[in-house]
């Protein structure tokens, strides 16, 4: 696998490409821009073309995640206006920096039911997929499943793309805590053969084009979101079964824990350390 971390671009979203490449990453995960404001940050050509180039220097895969705010699938006409949005100018900024792809979490239908926030979501989805294309991915990341939020299951990620008229841009990314929350044992291997059996059935697997690497600190089925430190959570070094998967190699496999000391990058180093000690491949 790819393994990689999610990395800050402060100084310019190029820095966060020596971040990685300085810590021995092979995959790379930024934001667009910041996760907890509406409004869309523009990066100039010059900065974007710094990225492209850094990246391919350090023979890194790029991806970017979606600011949290965005709820695709929301009540509220407002939100859902302001989440394409903001979620066009991920996909632009993403074919600018030449990255895979941008990831990207469906938002919640806050009690009306999984059809209901579909039937939101998928026109603005299926405006924002025009943007996409020349190798760059929108790819809808599986919930834990708490509150209402769309893609709990490999069948409801399906529906979604199905709604889309499977445009040939439109993919998944595999959350491992996530699946642990939704009640499928990431670390049991009949577990998750069976749910990328059904992945590759439904959907395909030539659709999964990145995964999140989380332990968790939540039970298995708990449906509550709460990332752990590789080792420190419930999966703990059965995360090297989702790791070792064949049918998931050759993909970025991005960490997004908070490290042993929470200080950023240099703590990512020592989740990447401990990823290599379980078996798993640089």
């Amino acid at each position: 696998m790819l393994l990689g971390a999610h990395l800050s671009s402060a100084g310019g979203i190029h820095q966060a490409v020596g971040r990685a490449a300085e810590i021995g990453c092979r995959s790379l995960q930024v934001f667009p821009q910041s996760p907890r404001v509406w409004k869309p940050a523009v990066h100039s050509d010059e900065d974007l073309a710094r990225f492209r180039r850094l990246a391919a220097e350090a023979d890194l895969v790029a991806v970017t995640h979606a600011p949290y705010l965005i709820n695709l699938a929301g009540t509220d006409p407002l939100t859902v206006e302001r989440s394409e949005a903001v979620l066009a100018q991920a996909l632009r900024t993403t074919r600018g920096l030449g990255a895979l792809a941008v990831i990207v979490h469906l938002g919640s239908h806050l009690g009306s039911g999984f059809e209901a926030g579909l039937a939101r979501a998928a026109p603005v989805l299926e405006r924002v997929l025009e943007l996409a294309g020349d190798g760059t991915w929108l790819l809808l990341e599986n919930t834990a499943g708490a509150g209402g939020t769309m893609g709990l299951t490999v069948e409801e990620l399906a529906l979604v793309i199905d709604r889309c008229g499977r445009h040939p841009w439109l993919g998944v990314c595999l959350d491992s805590c996530h699946l642990y929350a939704s009640g499928v044992d990431v670390g049991d291997p009949a577990a998750l053969d069976a749910t990328l059996d059904e992945l590759d059935s439904r959907i395909g697997l030539d659709r999964l084009k990145a995964l999140h690497i989380n332990d968790s600190q939540m039970p298995l089925g708990s449906n509550r979101d709460r990332h752990a430190n590789i080792g420190e959570g419930l999966i703990g070094e059965r995360i090297s079964v989702f790791l070792g998967s064949p049918r998931m190699q050759g993909l970025p496999a991005v960490l997004e824990t908070i490290g042993h000391d929470g200080n950023g990058f240099d703590a990512d180093m020592r989740e990447l350390e401990r990823l290599w000690h379980l078996g798993v491949g640089g």
